[in-house]
């Protein structure tokens, strides 16, 4: 019987990763890339998995480290995009770093010998014809304005989004609560809260006014020159850009006190409040009400570890504002990337909400393997949460929580981190007790990622494996 192709719009880490999964689960494919016909502000070069900004996968530490995780993850599932990662690696410390060049002619020439995928060069423009009834759009954060608008038109004004506004978010046990305490404004309680439901950390007017100078003479990240057109909003300007606007500027907005008691000093009242918001159902990660920066990121650690209670505080994810197309994909897609409301798509990589080029090629292969068995008939459950795999997918379509109050408490990308799985077990060392300090900071780690290959391992189970060569 012959099967129909799969049709994947976008030739990049994410759009090479899930035709090659495909194609070896035996779906032909046919894999769209509008370049050279149509070219991005980015991209340079006609190459499949062109690398368009830093050419480092980041630590490859599988044992340590959530994204060298995840490539260990990807190894075991045979990515054509770690293949030539380790193949084009040049020397990096502890992170996979490759030549560029060398690994985008080492992707497309795979891609291109293999029998069952087809590159067809060119634009879609709009949504993909009718008869393309099993389709991935993989097109990035640099998606044309033809087919953005059409997937916007399918999604609504709030399912597709052109700017990030990112605040930073930080690893819930790593705040200090000696310092910091649990309150909402007034003690209210909104849908599904307690009243206290944000972290609240205090300032002096001493470290306020420190605080608000180290702010404005931090040193910031630049508009790429294809990012300048897309103006500022008031839902999110950066903090930096408020505390320029007057000194007292966000004592009376993100910062305000009003309406909150110190619990470990209540006859004493803070002249100004940090909250913190809880950002995943599994309460593990909270996000820095208001925070949206364009700090560098150095500087970012510098100033933001000066506020009392985050003296310590490992970061997650740090802030940023820059322009990218994504979707808000937990109201969106469904667990196997389809959008809800046209489920003949399917979407991958960083429009889903991912970050990081590890990140979105492991979103293509997810992708490309339900794409695959969608077209053969066969049931696909997605990996357990406890993997890398499946935190992402977790994260991306319904481990992310949404508020109702008046900051803004969109789903924003994230880099996988161990913050997006669930918690573990820490177990006891050879003298039968469980290790303090720096020493269970690792064992935590270890047992994330022992956890996540054995579980990883089991999800796989007599899948065939890939070809090396």
């Amino acid at each position: 019987m012959t099967l129909k192709p799969i049709h994947i719009i976008g030739g990049g880490l994410a759009g090479s990763e899930a035709a090659w999964q495909a194609a070896h689960a035996g779906v032909p494919v046919v894999l769209h890339e509008m370049r050279p016909e149509r070219m991005t502000d980015a991209h340079k070069t006609q190459g499949l998995a062109e690398l368009v900004c830093s050419n480092s996968f980041r630590s490859d530490d599988a044992q340590s480290n959530a994204v060298g995780l995840l490539h260990e993850e990807m190894r075991r599932a045979g990515s054509l995009i770690m293949r030539m990662g380790d193949r084009h690696k040049v020397p990096a410390g502890g992170a996979l770093a490759v030549d560029r060049d060398g690994f985008s002619d080492g992707v497309s020439e795979a891609l291109h010998a293999h029998p069952l995928i087809t590159i067809a060069r060119g634009e879609v423009a709009g949504l993909p014809p009718e008869d393309w009834d099993n389709v991935i759009v993989a097109t990035g954060p640099l998606t044309s304005p033809a087919l953005a608008g059409a997937i916007q038109a399918l999604t609504g004004d709030q399912g597709l989004a052109f700017f990030d506004a990112i605040a930073p978010i930080v690893h819930r046990d790593t705040i200090d609560m000696n310092v910091a305490w649990f309150q909402s404004r007034y003690d209210k309680q909104g849908p599904g809260g307690t009243g206290k439901d944000y972290i609240n950390c205090p300032m002096t007017r001493e470290q306020y006014d420190a605080f608000i100078g180290a702010l404005i003479a931090g040193d910031k990240t630049d508009f790429k020159e294809w990012e300048k057109s897309t103006p500022y909003f008031d839902g999110c300007l950066p903090i930096e850009v408020m505390a320029e606007r007057g000194p007292e500027t966000l004592r009376h907005g993100p910062m305000k006190p009003r309406g909150l008691t110190n619990a470990h000093q209540p006859d004493t009242k803070p002249y100004a409040v940090v909250q913190l918001r809880q950002d995943n159902k599994l309460g593990t990660l909270y996000n820095m009400v208001g925070f949206q920066t364009k700090l560098k990121h150095g500087e970012q650690l510098r100033v933001f570890k000066t506020i009392p209670g985050l003296e310590n505080a490992e970061f997650a994810r740090l802030g940023g504002l820059h322009r990218n197309t994504f979707l808000n994909s937990p109201k969106v897609l469904d667990e196997r990337l389809r959008l809800r409301a046209s489920p003949r798509l399917r979407f991958a990589g960083q429009i889903t909400g991912v970050e990081g080029y590890v990140e979105s090629a492991a979103m293509g292969l997810m992708a490309g393997r339900m794409a695959a068995a969608e077209r053969l008939g066969r049931d696909f459950s997605p990996p357990p949460a406890t993997t890398g795999h499946g935190a992402l997918i977790n994260h991306i379509t319904g481990g992310h929580i949404e508020t109702t109050d008046n900051n803004t408490g969109s789903f924003q990308p994230m880099n996988v981190n161990f913050g997006l799985f669930p918690p573990v077990e820490i177990p006891k060392g050879p003298d039968g007790k469980k290790p303090r300090g720096k020493d269970k900071q690792i064992a935590r780690k270890h047992a994330y990622t022992a956890r996540a290959l054995r579980d990883f391992d089991q999800w796989l189970g007599p899948m065939p494996a890939i070809a090396a060569e």
